[in-house]
């Protein structure tokens, strides 16, 4: 999703990675998972100054939208209210993005919602946090419509040179060189229900993030990094060729290990798209058309001959089958 963003928003990606594998090692010394997002934050990092926008980041996190998040998208829009949905975003976000742990630590007026980083340069760590806490808003835009007030949100960064835009994108009081980035959310906020919340699809939604998200923190192997890259890329998925540019392996060598995981690619790939296609046409009332482009299909088609492979059944059928038994 962030190099589809990146790309609408005037970058060259074939540039970029070009630029991103040229000038950023790889380390023996770290794990699998760091290693992956230190290429992550050395992209932002090389995206920023290809374009020459130090709010790029802010902008990037703007333009992130949890609809298209699949599964982890629907859990937040179906959570109670906003207090939940922050304890859902504290608990799986630091899976999709490793080296950064949340912390919700609890007030008489209200909650902290407190960023630690372990990763990357100072520089770095306030690119990403300018893009988490931007996301974050976009979020919040999305879930409810109360009024910002009370919020208050603080940067453990200095005031950087573009702070306007900061002031452009957050309505709250923003203040810089504190220990942690963190937002403060009054109470009244933090209680305010959801627009979108359903009881009883949340369920379903908060097992399903369990599912896909249970072997991450297992011991690692190649097939759940693979597994973590799709989730994380989910509406923009990625090809085998970016996969591997994105493990610093050739093609050849990311398929070997997945066999000798007795697993492969398409394997896991299809696992991720028809988990997420049974829940969107099992819990929400998207299109059939609008969920094949979810999962990447340009050809409705090309979706609905795959789902069949997978299920022995049409979305329609599949769809028509889980409203009666349900």
């Amino acid at each position: 999703m962030i190099s589809s963003i990146m790309a609408s928003l005037g970058i060259d990606i074939a540039k970029l990675e070009e630029a991103s594998r040229s000038s950023h090692p790889v380390l023996s010394c770290v794990s699998r998972d760091q290693q992956l997002a230190l290429t992550g934050l050395h992209r932002l990092e090389t995206a920023v100054e290809l374009l020459g926008d130090p709010s790029l980041a802010i902008r990037i996190g703007q333009q992130i939208d949890i609809t298209r998040l699949g599964t982890f998208g629907f859990a937040l829009l179906s959570s109670a209210n906003i207090r939940a949905a922050l304890g859902l975003y504290i608990r799986y976000q630091p899976m999709m993005e490793p080296g950064t742990r949340w912390d919700i630590i609890e007030q008489d007026a209200g909650l902290v919602l407190r960023l630690r980083q372990t990763l990357g340069t100072a520089y770095q760590q306030q690119l990403l946090a300018e893009l988490l806490f931007s996301s974050l808003q976009s979020a919040a835009q999305l879930l409810v419509t109360a009024p910002t007030t009370g919020l208050k949100l603080q940067f453990g960064h200095p005031r950087p040179a573009h702070a306007t835009a900061y002031e452009e994108r957050w309505p709250v009081p923003v203040e810089f060189g504190h220990s942690f980035s963190q937002v403060f959310v009054p109470l009244h906020w933090a209680n305010q229900p959801v627009r979108t919340a359903n009881p009883t699809t949340h369920v379903v939604f908060m097992q399903q993030c369990e599912e896909l998200l249970r072997g991450l923190g297992e011991a690692e192997n190649t097939s759940a990094t693979v597994r973590r890259l799709l989730i994380e890329s989910a509406g923009d998925f990625l090809d085998i060729s970016k996969v591997a540019n994105r493990l610093h392996l050739t093609e050849r060598t990311l398929r070997r290990r997945l066999t000798d995981e007795t697993t492969s690619f398409r394997s896991i790939s299809d696992e991720v798209r028809n988990v997420l296609a049974q829940r969107y046409l099992a819990d929400t009332s998207l299109p059939i058309a609008e969920i094949a482009n979810l999962l990447d299909y340009t050809e409705g088609s090309n979706f609905r001959r795959a789902f069949v492979r997978w299920n022995g059944m049409t979305p329609s059928a599949y769809r028509g089958h889980h409203r009666t038994t349900h």
